[in-house]
């Protein structure tokens, strides 16, 4: 019984090792950047462009802001 524990308990940690390294190693993007660069991306694929983004009014402070 202890046996499958152990093996239970080790298949989860390797599990969560692999997931949390996940992700792109880079800084975060605006959504207003991300929009930025699709258009250009669809521009040099000489794609249907998306939309003109609309540049954000200003940044707004979030409580949780200095925990991040």
């Amino acid at each position: 019984m202890t046996g499958s524990r152990i093996l239970v308990t080790l298949t989860l940690l390797a599990a969560l090792a692999s997931v949390t390294a996940c992700g792109r190693k880079a800084g975060l993007d605006t959504p207003y950047e991300a929009a930025v660069q699709a258009r250009k991306d669809a521009e040099k694929a000489k794609q249907p462009l998306p939309p003109e983004p609309e540049k954000p009014v200003r940044d707004k402070k979030f409580i949780l802001d200095p925990l991040i």
